[in-house]
């Protein structure tokens, strides 16, 4: 018989809450192994024990308040209020310190800022299309000299690595050319010969792509720069725009009232005569 109770069972059975039917296989498991009885008969011993133990009343301690009312100084409202001004002096001794404080004093009015004066920003020149064209080219230009200078630096890289590669694999065949016949050796070349094949178009591909993106994103930023110009010119306009016409309401106003005097004197003079 291969029966073995696990632990739920055994402390079932020590509080006597098995079946019939399987507390006379566990008599019969504890017939044939002794050893497991006296265990579990020993764990009914310090169940016993425990059950026979008494809760005893935990009295608190007692808590003792200090209502004397003396707070140190450091709590005190005045020292807090204190410490909060010097530590506000002291932060603002520290930034004037860092960023280099500004004093101002014009038009009864005191301006004290920290950090470097911003300039403003003058209006740019207009553009002609020539100087546009000739922007274009320079761009262009240096753009065909930075690429076909990165080009000729890669090809040498290419050409050193494949050249390293090739030693290697050279050397490598060297070594073992008394055991290769001609048919690996052929195979070797023809594998050395794609491999190179494959560098040379990634590297083609990827200075292409390359060059198409930066040629894109100088385009992108010529057409914003155009905009803003654009913008800006049509703000100086409305500005001279509306001066003309304020200065034009401002004369038709001083001719009526020039008008208005020349009629009004005639009719002054008569009657002083």
């Amino acid at each position: 018989m291969n029966y073995k109770p696990d632990e739920s069972q055994l402390i079932a059975y020590l509080y006597g809450e098995v079946s019939e039917k399987e507390k006379e296989k566990l008599e019969i498991y504890f017939q044939q192994n002794p050893e497991e009885l006296a265990k579990l008969r020993a764990l009914g011993e310090v169940r016993e024990i425990m059950a026979q133990a008494q809760d005893k009343e935990v009295i608190a301690p007692p808590v003792f308040v200090d209502d004397s009312g003396i707070r140190p100084l450091w709590q005190s409202s005045h020292f807090k209020v204190v410490m909060g001004v010097a530590a506000s002096i002291l932060f603002l001794l520290v930034a004037g310190k860092l960023l280099g404080p500004e004093i101002n004093y014009s038009k009864g009015e005191l301006r004290i800022s920290f950090g470097k004066k911003t300039e403003p920003i003058t209006q740019p020149a207009n553009l002609t299309e020539q100087k546009v064209n000739e922007l274009i080219e320079a761009s262009l230009t240096k753009n065909n000299e930075s690429q076909a200078a990165v080009r000729t630096e890669d090809q040498k890289k290419l050409m050193k690595s494949m050249l390293d590669f090739n030693s290697k694999k050279i050397d490598a065949l060297a070594q073992s050319a008394s055991l290769a016949n001609q048919e690996q050796v052929r195979s070797f070349v023809a594998g050395l010969q794609e491999q190179n094949l494959k560098l040379m178009k990634d590297y083609f591909q990827l200075s292409a792509a390359d060059q198409k993106k930066y040629m894109e994103n100088l385009l992108v930023d010529f057409s914003g720069y155009l905009q803003e110009q654009r913008k800006q010119d049509l703000q100086f306009v409305q500005t001279k725009v509306n001066s003309l016409e304020k200065n034009n309401n401002q004369f038709k106003q001083e001719t009526e009232q020039i008008l208005t005097s020349l009629i009004s004197n005639p009719g002054k003079k008569k009657n002083n005569y």
